[in-house]
């Protein structure tokens, strides 16, 4: 008997070895063709440089369906897995706000999204509030993600809150000034996006001798004045350095006092032009497009109606692409063909943004007949016609990357009004791909 006392008591001290080892050495064997639970090693590299403890409250409902059950689990062992990657200092806690109203309250007041699930219960379909989302916190910050489902890119999720919070030298990144670019103030919802990780600044050109490498990227966005030889210099032997930049312009402008479509005139066109790069002055209209309000008279009334206008398209489908991932829709503003011809350099082009498959273009100078127009199918012969891309090129300093988009306006918030989100996520996710040297 005493010895059988002793087997088991060396059984129960090996059981808690394994846990504790586990829990600081977690690995998953993935055998998935795609390796979908491996860890990157941008993650690996951000765990493992954490100097300060995060902690994550796992707000889960219990007594999910199966589907969700599996989302519940693989959440919980990706948290197990950086536990582990960062030697502790990933700490979570898993809470079900079904057991206390005030922990649901909690949960909702800091952001958490409940989904109506449908349940069937004993040949009875009904809905069912689940909470699947987290809240992580270093010191005095927090990043919210309001809930969890199968289309979410967990591991990106959780690594690039972790990375916003923990970033101590936030890297520069560059908007020139001087050409009638927007001022900072008119892109606030882009601003508050981008200076979490980043610090923004103004970019002078004629102040610099030349645009400093601790750039990580520079925006050129809707110049309207032509920019000076020099200028244009300076950015050059930038992008020669493996510089990164993004150019968004307008080839057209409309005016709707005037109902007026024309062309604009200025030089950087010419410029992107040279590197192979044309923004045709034309407009591209589309069948999926945004609306305008205009007055219509019905007897002694006066009545704003919504009237679709194919010069605002509405981008809803992206390739597969990092600078593209989690959009769903972009709405932009008198938008201009962006066509690539080849050069002799060495380079490829990459489609980022393209209009739908019922698309068209209309010369400028037009007239915008917004009320009388009746738009057909054979007003949209084209699709695809590409709206945005990015030249990448081996030069001598690297390999540079020039995202261009054919609209200059879409992430505009000028007088302090509300943008669509997707176009200010547009140029941030474009941003923050062009910046990040951790391949995140």
């Amino acid at each position: 008997m005493k010895n059988r006392g002793v087997s088991l008591l060396l059984i129960a001290g090996i059981i808690v070895v394994v846990n504790l080892l586990s829990s600081q050495f977690f690995t998953r064997l993935d055998v998935t063709e795609d390796k979908q639970y491996t860890l990157s090693p941008a993650t690996k590299t951000i765990l493992r440089n954490l100097e300060e403890p995060i902690s994550v409250k796992a707000y889960f409902s219990k007594n999910l369906p199966a589907d969700f059950e599996k989302l519940r689990r693989d959440f919980q062992d990706m948290l197990i897995e950086y536990r582990s990657l960062s030697k502790g200092n990933v700490d979570y806690t898993f809470i079900n706000p079904g057991e206390d109203p005030q922990i649901e309250q909690e949960a909702l007041q800091s952001g958490i999204r409940p989904l109506l699930i449908n349940v069937r219960e004993k040949d009875q379909a009904t809905q069912q509030k689940a909470f699947m989302g987290a809240i992580l916190t270093l010191g005095d910050q927090q990043e919210v993600i309001p809930f969890v489902s199968e289309e979410t890119p967990m591991e990106y999720t959780l690594t690039t809150s972790i990375k916003k919070m923990s970033v101590v030298d936030k890297p520069a990144v560059g908007f020139i000034q001087g050409h009638g670019e927007p001022p900072l103030s008119d892109l606030g919802q882009v601003m508050q996006a981008l200076s979490i990780v980043f610090a923004v600044e103004n970019v002078d050109l004629n102040a610099e001798p030349t645009i400093p490498d601790r750039y990580r990227a520079v925006v050129l966005l809707s110049p309207t004045d032509s920019i000076p030889p020099d200028h244009l210099s300076k950015i050059d032997d930038f992008l020669s350095r493996g510089g990164k930049m993004v150019v968004a312009v307008n080839a057209v402008t409309g005016d709707f006092s005037s109902a007026q479509g024309t062309a604009v005139e200025n030089n950087v066109f010419s410029w992107l032009a040279a590197k192979g790069i044309e923004v045709e002055p034309s407009f591209v209209i589309d069948a999926n497009c945004g609306s305008v309000t205009v007055q219509q008279r019905q007897g002694f009334f006066t009545i704003n109606t919504p009237v679709q206008f194919p010069f605002l398209p509405v981008v809803n489908a992206f390739p597969e692409h990092p600078a593209m991932k989690g959009l769903e829709q972009v709405i932009l503003q008198f938008a201009s063909p962006v066509i690539y011809q080849a050069s002799d350099g060495v380079g490829t082009f990459t489609t980022l943004m393209q209009s739908s498959p019922k698309s068209g273009i209309v010369q400028a100078p037009t007239f915008f007949d917004v009320t009388n127009k009746k738009w057909t199918d054979g007003d949209f012969p084209l699709s695809g016609v590409v709206l945005g891309g990015v030249l990448e090129g081996t030069d001598a300093g690297g390999i540079s990357k020039l995202v261009v988009f054919g609209d200059g306006d879409f992430p505009i918030s000028a007088g302090g009004r509300g943008i669509n989100p997707d176009n200010v996520n547009l140029l941030v996710n474009t941003i923050e791909w062009l910046s990040d040297d951790t391949g995140l």
